[in-house]
């Protein structure tokens, strides 16, 4: 009954001169109206022509149909990119104790590539950059280029145009150049190219300028921009039994890193469904019949991204304009057109259905100047594909197996891809001499460098310690039979069930006898309480037996019910505080499995009461580690979870959570809760910790900024309000897993994962930043995926090495996995926490259960 949240970058892209078509200025009144897609200004791209794809599409639907795997995310609609816009935040300088070095110095050696590439010649010339603006405005960023390049004796063939911005690496005769061209239907436009900037190849903004020459390399190469990403429709990898197809791609940024810039590049895939947003609703409509269709219509579709047609951006459903169709009008200009007329002349799309409803979507970008947004876009269904898997599709065992063997692969596989990238950009005439004009040039081989695997830790339990297979990073073997180092005796405890899982409770009720004697877990024999398989029965039972001496409930589900669970955890998390267990009946259904599972499930027992599984050795005294995350459900509140040690073992965990409003800051909630923490901390030791660490998951592209601008001091104020005398030692440390990096070893001659442990602390980090990645987990197939560590504050002179070993130790302290896992442990707990709340108790949880792991 656990889930991942998703996290969504939140960063907000620059909006464009030219209002959203139909979107409503401030003087309007909200008329039947906004209309498709604003124009996206920030990718800084124009569109190539494409070649079809071989495979169950035709040309024209190849060009048409898209959509997200897993990763589909509102930020990506073609906006700047903000992790160059990260770029911009100089946290290092401030630090004194790694100006000069920031290696860590443990651990032996080990020769790594990665999938990174040397740019080992760019431009030593001055870009010159121009604002360019039509009249009238022309919203399809594709006709705005064809416009332009018209005047190529003008403007030179060395050129590169985003719809808004163009650059140049020459200066026009005068600061500000008059073109006239002509729509294909006779429109005359005027533009107009004013000089805004002149760019020194040192300039961040050159470093932005050859991410845009390289988008264009990718496109010579037929390849088709899908959100932020490339993929190659020529190269498909079909599904037929699952009516899917695979589009392999790649995600590309070029940044400047410790000792140069370089291009950092990695294996991408979208799958794509081809059914449009029409299709689902002409079909939905015959199942369900009229009358019920406007409310399952809206239920089925609101919050699900689609896809559009005209220009390949995905939107997320926020309603449904039930009085609105295609033959609506809203004004463009000083005149009135139709939806229908203007995808006709924009985009020469022809509208079939004229009767069909139109779909809402609330932009999040800023309209032109920096001014609000110009108002809700307005989707035509028969235009928008659906993207990615449904619910149904991700259950489906088979499905989901046949989608992993295309796109998760092994490092060896990976390394070929990219190698392979590399060469056909290298074998391309026509991109050659686009890099030729621009004097870019690329190395032919993956980046080589030296990392350091760090020495195994030493596992404490109960009387005991051992340690575990490095390789494996796990161990759940070497802890049976050894006790916990403290498990509070479990006297009063419940257990329900329906009448059809009688035998599967006797089972684990006798099973779970046998498995904890031998872990130090002392348990009576629970009640037994039979409820009818319906919710209301369920919640009764609860209401009439669980009472203030309960130490905890265990329920075995037998169905994987929403509705039910979440009844369940908001009584047990809000109403009636009660650590509560839930079991689905189907993982208790293979017999030769129960000892396994029933071993987890009186550890996770033991642990969500306040009892301490193992520990780690923390030389540090007096120290609190913190992990902070956040979760963000589309178009509705935000839940942000701290979590803090509470002892010297990091095997006590206090824990709390906020709901936020929409737009809120995460850490005005949370200041409170880092003030309870420290209270807590006090109580628990007599005294207040000398030195905190804060680990901040949860931050997407473009997000640092705020994080190193307003949330430390934040924190700083949360921590003075405990007493202005009161000043301990402070680092923040911002946890990334969403990154593009990936590291290869060869073993035995064959390319491998690196081994758990190894740190990466050169050559690929950013010289502007105090960072460092550790690949801290084992993973059995695909490529292990590291995760990237930047300190944005620390005034704790922690020497860089034991800042690495400690953030190490800490992805061993996660109770719910007998193994490292890949961020350190509180931000798990912040992520799981974070998770049940907003997923299914949508309350904070009572106060009562501060000092447990209850959402384990």
């Amino acid at each position: 009954m656990t889930g991942r949240a998703r996290a969504r970058s939140r960063g907000r892209a620059r909006g464009q001169e030219t209002a959203a078509p139909g979107a409503f200025s401030k003087s309007q009144t909200q008329e039947p109206t906004p209309a498709p897609a604003p124009p996206a200004s920030g990718e800084l791209v124009g569109r190539g022509r494409q070649k079809g794809a071989p495979g169950p599409f035709s040309a024209e639907a190849v060009l048409q149909i898209s959509a997200g795997f897993h990763q589909v995310k509102l930020g990506e609609r073609g906006g700047h990119r903000r992790d160059v816009h990260d770029a911009g935040v100089n946290t290092r300088q401030a630090m004194e104790h790694v100006k000069e070095s920031k290696s860590g110095t443990s651990g032996v050696a080990i020769q790594l590539s990665a999938n990174f590439f040397r740019i080992l010649s760019r431009p030593r010339w001055v870009l010159y950059q121009y604002h360019v603006d039509f009249k009238p405005p022309m919203e399809s960023r594709r006709l705005r280029s064809a416009l332009l390049f018209h005047h190529e004796e003008a403007l030179g063939s060395a050129r590169s145009f985003d719809g808004a911005q163009l650059f140049l690496p020459h200066r026009l005769h005068s600061k500000e150049t008059v073109l006239y061209s002509e729509t294909r239907n006779g429109e005359k436009v005027q533009i107009t190219v004013t000089l805004t900037n002149e760019l020194p190849p040192t300039s961040p903004v050159c470093i932005q300028f050859y991410n845009i020459i390289f988008r264009r390399i990718l496109r010579i190469l037929n390849m088709q921009q899908i959100g932020r990403n490339y993929y190659c429709p020529s190269d498909p990898l079909n599904i037929p039994q699952h009516r899917l197809t695979i589009w392999p791609g790649y995600t590309t940024t070029i940044l400047q890193y410790e000792s140069s810039i370089m291009l950092c590049t990695d294996v991408s895939h979208k799958v794509l469904r081809s059914e449009t947003v029409l299709d689902f609703m002409v079909n939905l409509r015959q199942q369900c019949g009229n009358q019920r269709f406007p409310e399952i219509c809206t239920k089925e579709l609101i919050g699900l991204i689609v896809l559009t047609k005209y220009n390949n951006k995905t939107y997320r459903i926020d309603d449904i304009a039930w009085d609105h169709t295609p033959n609506n009008t809203f004004k463009r200009g000083d005149t009135e057109i139709s939806f229908k007329n203007y995808f006709k002349t924009q985009y020469g799309l022809d509208i079939t259905d004229g009767n069909q409803v139109l779909l809402v979507s609330h932009v999040k970008r800023l309209g032109p100047s920096g001014g609000p947004p110009p108002g809700p876009a307005m989707l035509i269904p028969e235009l928008c594909y659906l993207t990615g898997l449904t619910d149904k599709m991700r259950a489906d065992f088979n499905i989901m197996k046949d989608l992993i063997t295309h796109t998760r692969l092994t490092p060896e596989q990976r390394e070929d891809r990219l190698n392979r990238f590399v060469t056909n950009i290298q074998k391309n005439t026509d991109a050659q001499a686009e890099l030729d004009k621009w004097g870019l040039n690329f190395d032919k081989q993956l980046l080589n460098l030296t990392g350091r695997v760090l020495p195994g830790e030493r596992i404490f339990q109960g009387p005991r310690s051992y340690e575990y297979n490095p390789w494996a990073a796990d161990w759940s073997k070497e802890m049976r039979g050894i006790p916990l180092i403290s498990s509070p005796p479990l006297n009063n405890w419940l257990l329900f069930y329906t009448r059809s899982n009688d035998g599967k409770a006797q089972s684990l009720l006798q099973t779970l006898g046998r498995v904890s004697a031998p872990l130090g877990i002392r348990m009576q024999r629970a009640v037994l309480i039979q409820y009818e398989d319906h919710q209301e029965s369920l919640l009764r039972a609860l209401q009439h037996n669980v009472g203030p001496q309960t130490q905890m409930v265990v329920v075995i589900l037998p169905s994987s019910r929403k509705d039910k669970y979440d009844s369940i955890k908001k009584y047990l998390c809000v109403d009636c505080p009660t650590p509560s267990q839930c079991v689905l009946s189907r993982t208790l259904s293979r017999p030769q499995a129960l000892m396994t599972v029933a071993t987890k499930i009186a550890l996770q027992m033991a642990c969500k009461m306040g009892g301490e599984l193992w520990s780690v050795e923390i030389p540090l005294k007096q120290l609190m580690i913190v992990g902070i995350d956040c979760y963000h459900e589309a178009g509705k509140r935000s839940v942000g979870a701290l979590v803090a040690s509470l002892n010297q073992g990091m095997s006590r965990w206090f824990s709390k959570c906020v709901l936020q409003h929409k737009g809120q800051e995460i850490m005005d909630g949370l200041k409170m809760a880092l003030s309870a923490a420290l209270r807590d901390y006090l109580k628990f030791n007599n005294c207040l910790p000398s030195r905190i660490i804060v680990y901040r998951d949860g931050v997407g592209d473009g997000q640092l900024h705020s994080v190193v601008n307003y949330e430390v001091s934040q924190i700083i104020d949360s921590i003075k309000s405990i007493g202005h005398d009161y000043m301990p030692k402070l680092s923040v440390v911002v946890v990334k897993k969403r990154i593009s990096s990936r590291f290869f070893t060869y073993v035995n001659g064959k390319v491998s994962n690196p081994p758990p442990g190894t740190i990466i602390d050169s050559e690929v980090t950013r010289p502007e930043w105090y960072d460092f990645y550790i690949v801290s987990q084992a993973v059995r197939t695909g490529s292990v995926s590291p995760t990237h560590y930047n300190v944005v504050y620390d005034t704790s002179g922690l020497k860089p090495d034991h800042m690495q070993r400690l953030t190490y130790k800490m992805c061993h302290m996660y109770y719910n996995w007998q193994g490292i896992i890949r961020v350190p442990a509180p931000c798990q707990y912040a992520h799981k926490l974070a998770f049940l709340v907003g997923q299914n108790i949508h309350r904070e949880p009572s106060v009562h259960l501060d000092d447990f792991l209850f959402y384990l």
